[in-house]
């Protein structure tokens, strides 16, 4: 249900530039996080999908799994709040809230690792040592993400971070077994 409210507010967000495109301004990184973000979920969401897969199922794994998502929702709240009124468009609101976002965002591929984790040894190993490299030098861009307001920065970053994740996602997952 949290992974479902999620995506709902990124795609009720994106389609309020649709409904009304001369009313705010498109900031494009702020955009490229929002497709980032959907991207991120649907990986998740993809993962789910292969929970069947994985035995023993506990209740504290179940909870853990739940605490993730709540993280993941925030982060989607972050992106689009219900009002922007106080900033003076997407720019200002995105730059102003980045530490929150890209501390939530850093946060998140943390937790991911005690996720692996919890799946156990053999699912952890068959990430490959590109995951751990992956996820600290994430966490590392983000926390960089926190304190610049580099636009050069955050646009690399935002492009590099969808590229590199669809490409991710393409390697581990364009099968289904």
């Amino acid at each position: 249900m949290v992974l479902g409210l999620a995506i709902t507010t990124l795609l009720k967000g994106m389609a309020r530039f649709v409904q009304h495109p001369g009313r705010e301004r498109i900031y494009w990184v702020h955009l490229g996080w929002a497709i980032s973000v959907f991207v991120l979920l649907a990986h998740f969401w993809w993962w789910e999908f292969r929970l069947i897969h994985l035995h023993p199922w506990s209740f504290t794994a179940y909870a853990f799994l739940i605490a993730y998502v709540v993280v993941l929702f925030l982060l989607c709240t972050l992106l689009f709040p219900d009002d922007i009124g106080d900033y003076r468009g997407w720019q200002d609101y995105f730059l102003s809230r980045r530490q929150w976002f890209f501390g939530i965002m850093a946060l998140s591929f943390l937790i991911d690792f005690i996720d692996t984790a919890i799946k156990g040894r053999e699912y952890f190993d068959s990430m490959g040592a590109e995951y751990p490299v992956r996820n600290a030098v994430y966490v590392v861009l983000c926390l960089v993400a926190m304190r610049t307001r580099s636009e050069w920065f955050h646009r690399g970053f935002v492009v590099f971070g969808l590229a590199y994740e669809l490409s991710w996602i393409y390697r581990l997952y364009d099968f289904v077994e």
